[in-house]
């Protein structure tokens, strides 16, 4: 299924994202768009050859360095990517010359990111060149990249140079220092080390030639060694260039250098590496994907979030975690945030529970540092950064400073007030040990993580005598619009969370480990005393609601603020916050994030005080319309669709879920350049599997309560669970907040749902026959292409482009077989008995379906068939239901371009079913979501398999065409064109009668 992505030159695939046109005005976030990655280390999707003022960055996990005084950052390491290609004296670049055709793809399934152009140089010659590239995801330390190279229109000289480029900059800084670099048998190689955290890199690299004889000549300009060779190529020939990388860093070995040496002399060619990552990739996705059937967009950018996460998640690496803007971008200088243990952890607790066990010993790994920050603050225990790096000491700038060189610098208050992660962290731990029953890495570093966490905020309440009250003041809770607050709602029923689950620790460690409960009760000096201590600041908390109502105040003194409409600033391109300023923000009503609502979503899973749905409707209709969910934080959207969903409330769940799912893929916020949204991309998993799916934690096990979205068919995940696999495969109609297959549990096998949210059986109707002796019509059911719109000759022009490619002998008469079969079917008619891979096969149906798509975007409703219109109207007036049934899984971007969605009541498509036709199921499954009978429904078709499968069904048939292709109908039409609905109507009653 492909649709078109809103001004960014894109076409979403199932899995695949193209771009069709190159836009310098969004080359930094298309770098950031097509970052691909292994968990070991990013890299953003510039161009090989360079491109002026482009951000080219590779980030490794946990390669930091200081800019003394100022900040700590991920660094930018050596390039790996360069290869310049000089056509007859003209060197290759897409700033000069002409751009004759480009296309650029990010293949999800294997992470391989390819990009193909027609260039045609200064000097007049066409080239072709296809540039293809990943990070291994079977072995993280090597990364490969392939060009082929072929001259369109003339013979000459080609030289190619290949480098590691070994001066990266952080926008304008470099923090490495030159150390070596030479030649080896295999190619060349670099080291470098961080200026001040000392962290050595080795990387090396080697060339391969195919297709021509040429020679390698290694050029070691300091800082640049480089591999080139010259050769004489020949039009409409094709030559291969293949460059190898290795990279190591003293994080993870001693001798990097060795190390990358070693490794790539004993490396296979590309294609077996290729091949390895592919596998590496399939086992990942069989874990981790989510399948949408009846939203195209949703389809693609739901996997491409997941994605982006997975390559930014550590495998091998306990001592790192994911940064806020992954591994993409120099957004927030690689530090990592809540944003790591609420957002984005649960894909991973739930689909690879290792990863999650990482990014959580990161945290335990790095207490020292939060322990060094309460010190500084003057309180006990940990107090975790709110914005860490390597070493958990706090990294967040203490100011932010401007552009306007006379203006005042903003002092972000961030690290030593917005305290709540205190206890997003422990949160994230307790829910790691609920879903996998790890014990063990528990008593080792969950408990310490927890118990030495909350210390701290048995140092940092104060008692207020006055009311016999604990309190927490001065503060910045989740919303960051109120800088100084006291007794913020979300703050404080953290901690008092928080503390109460420490005490359950506590409890535990000494029954089960005794011998660990005594060393953390030494190491932590925790005394009886600090556990009443705990247990009366969970007694006495306060926390602002009114019981009655279960409205809750998000900090003290809030309802007295000044009330902000919303509506009166729109329209609008950004914050609240500068349009009325920080200090009027900190005095209004105006949410940059939901404060409360983020506070009953995390209370939600386990029903915990004060989750309800009373106290969730009465504080929904309080705080949503008062924040600011389009230009706050990106992290607001993804809450509120899984809480929008829980109410009902199915348009607006959709909604904030489309804001959050695009926020990259569409850069709806105009910072993609700076990297990925991780946070939101976390929070897009949650809000399908949470929201859409209803997932619900029991004690036996996940259980779903799905209310899937408008037009969605199917969504299908798994999940891990307490060591086992539960597998959901639910199912929805078009209606607004369908309940789709009820409550589902997923124990490696599904309690059924009802039937009428299954796919349907084949009917055991005989063929022939009328349904009823008078027919009851309650719905037509229209077959799309060769009935209501032509797009057969476009389906024709995407096959002939196809075999042309690739040799094969095709014409309109051959095309005619085709008509109403399926796109493989239709492929394997063409291909006959020619030899191809399965591999091949996918990716000729990927081929000729992006063909399809790119000529579907010219229709427009002109393109509807003589008659179409006239008698989709007439049947509405006449209180008749409308279903498409079509094979095509490209149903409704056509029905969008004619503009007719209006007029359709249900869709059935190339995702909504298995079997294609002559299978009745697709005009079954229309029939279910109209509500009516199959005998009470009339398919309109003009292909002999359509006929065949409404006749299957029980229904009625109406053919178009000749009869040698649908006279088993049993009523068979030229075209649409002057029928009307009493004319139908009369011909069925009559066969009606004769049948009788």
């Amino acid at each position: 299924m492909q649709t078109k992505g809103r001004s960014r030159h894109f076409i979403y695939t199932d899995w695949i994202l193209i771009e069709t046109q190159f836009d310098p005005e969004q080359l930094h976030s298309k770098e950031t768009v097509f970052t691909i990655g292994n968990g070991y280390l990013g890299t953003r999707g510039s161009f090989e050859e360079g491109y002026p003022h482009a951000l080219p960055a590779t980030f490794i996990h946990g390669v930091y360095d200081d800019v003394p005084v100022v900040y700590t950052e991920l660094v930018n390491c050596p390039d790996w990517l360069p290869l310049v290609v000089i056509v007859n004296g003209d060197r290759f670049r897409l700033d000069q010359g002409e751009i004759l055709r480009y296309d650029r793809q990010l293949d999800l399934r294997q992470g391989l990111l390819i990009r193909a152009v027609r260039w045609r140089s200064p000097s007049g010659n066409t080239i072709d060149m296809s540039f293809e590239r990943f990070a291994s995801l079977a072995d993280p330390h090597v990364l490969a990249l392939r060009c082929h190279i072929t001259p369109v229109d003339f013979d000459g000289l080609i030289e190619v140079q290949a480098s590691i480029n070994g001066y990266p900059e952080n926008q304008g800084l470099n923090h490495w220092e030159e150390l070596d670099q030479g030649k080896i048998d295999q190619g060349i190689w670099l080291q470098r080390r961080t200026r001040n955290s000392r962290i050595e890199l080795g990387m090396a690299a080697k060339v391969t030639i195919l297709g021509s004889e040429a020679s390698l000549q290694v050029n070691t300009t300091p800082g640049y060694p480089t591999l080139s060779t010259t050769f004489l190529a020949k039009a409409q020939q094709t030559v291969t260039v293949e460059k190898i990388v290795t990279v190591f860093t003293s994080r993870e070995i001693d001798a990097p250098v060795p190390a990358a040496q070693e490794k790539l002399t004993h490396l296979p060619d590309y294609a077996t590496l290729l091949k390895a990552n592919e596998q590496a990739w399939d086992e990942v996705w069989q874990q981790s994907d989510i399948l949408i059937e009846g939203d195209s967009t949703a389809t693609f950018a739901v996997r491409y979030n997941l994605f982006q996460l997975l390559i930014a998640a550590p495998r091998d690496d306990d001592k790192v975690s994911i940064p806020a803007k992954t591994l993409s971008g120099f957004g927030y200088r690689g530090h990592i945030f809540w944003d790591t243990e609420i957002f984005m952890q649960p894909l991973f607790l739930f689909t690879q529970p290792a990863i999650a066990r990482n990014l959580l010993s990161y945290r335990w790994h790095t207490l020292n540092g939060a322990r060094r920050k309460a010190v500084h603050y003057g309180y006990k225990g940990a107090m975790f950064a709110w914005e860490s790096a390597d070493t958990g000491d706090e990294v967040t700038p203490r100011w932010s400073i401007g552009s306007d060189f006379y203006g005042e610098d903003v002092r972000i208050w961030c690290r030593d007030r917005e305290i709540h992660i205190n206890a997003d962290i422990p949160y994230a731990v307790w829910n790691y040990w609920q879903a996998t029953g790890d014990d063990d890495w528990m008593q080792k570093c969950g408990a310490e993580t927890i118990l030495d966490a909350a210390i701290f905020w048995g140092s940092r309440v104060e008692f207020n005598s006055e009311q016999d009250r604990y309190e927490i003041r001065g503060v910045i809770g989740a919303d960051e619009y109120h800088e100084l607050v006291h007794n913020n709602a979300f703050t404080n029923r953290m901690a008092q969370w928080h503390l109460e689950k420490a005490i359950a620790i506590y409890d535990w460690l000494a029954h089960k480990f005794p011998e660990r409960a005594t060393e953390l009760e030494q190491k932590l000096k925790l005394t009886p005393e600090e556990r009443s201590h705990w247990q009366e600041i969970v007694a006495k908390i306060l926390f602002l609601y009114d019981p009655s109502t279960e409205l809750i105040e998000q900090c003290e003194g809030f309802f007295q603020l000044e009330d902000i409409n919303l509506a009166n600033y729109e329209p609008r391109d950004r914050s609240m916050q500068p349009i009325l300023g920080m200090e009027k923000t900190n005095k209004s009503q105006v949410l940059k994030q939901p404060d409360v609502l983020m506070l009953l979503y995390l209370m939600r899973e386990s029903a915990d005080f004060p989750y309800n749905e009373k106290a969730l409707q009465t504080n929904w209709d309080y705080y949503a319309p008062r924040t600011d969910i389009t230009y706050g934080s990106s992290l607001g959207p993804a809450v509120q669709a899984i809480l929008a969903s829980d109410l009902g409330k199915s348009t607006e769940a959709y909604e904030q879920f489309m804001r959050a799912l695009m926020v990259d893929l569409e850069d709806n916020r105009g910072n993609t350049n700076d990297g990925i949204h991780g946070a939101s991309a976390g929070g897009i998993w949650q809000a399908v599997v949470f929201g859409f799916g209803g997932i619900q934690i029991t004690e036996n096990g996940p259980v779903a309560n799905p209310h899937l979205p408008p037009g969605w068919t199917r969504l299908k995940f798994k999940l891990h669970w307490r060591g086992k696999w539960h597998d959901f495969d639910l199912h929805g109609g078009l209606g607004a907040g369908d309940k789709g297959a009820g409550e589902t549990r997923g124990q490696g096998e599904q309690v059924s749902p009802p039937p009428s949210s299954l796919s349907p059986l084949h009917a055991q109707s005989s063929m022939p026959s009328a349904p009823s002796p008078m027919p009851n019509i309650q719905g037509f059911i229209f077959d799309l292409d060769g009935v209501l719109t032509d797009t057969a000759e476009l389906h024709y022009l995407g096959w002939q482009k196809l075999a042309d490619e690739e040799g094969i002998p095709f014409n309109r008469e051959a095309n005619e077989a085709l008509r109403g079969v399926s796109r493989r079917a239709s492929l394997m008619l063409i291909l006959k008995d020619r030899p191809y891979s399965e591999a091949q096969i996918e990716e000729m149906m990927e081929r000729k379906n992006r063909y399809y798509v790119e000529l579907l975007q010219n229709m427009t409703p002109e393109h509807l068939l003589p008659g179409a219109i006239a008698l989709l109207d007439e049947l509405r007036q006449a209180g008749i239901k409308i279903g498409i049934g079509s094979g095509s899984k490209n149903a409704r971007p056509v029905l969008e371009r004619l503009g007719i969605m209006d007029k359709v009541d249900a869709i059935a498509d190339g995702y909504s079913v298995q079997e294609p036709k002559p299978a009745p199921d697709l005009f079954l499954y229309a029939a279910k979501q109209l509500g009516i009978e199959p005998e009470q429904s009339v398919v309109v078709e003009d292909a002999a398999a359509g006929v065949e499968a409404a006749l299957a069904a029980g229904m009625w048939a109406v053919g178009l065409g000749p009869v040698e292709r649908v006279g088993a109908a049993h009523i068979v039409l030229p075209s649409l064109a002057g029928i009307k609905w009493a004319d139908l109507r009369e011909q069925l009653s009559n066969i009606s009668i004769q049948k009788q």
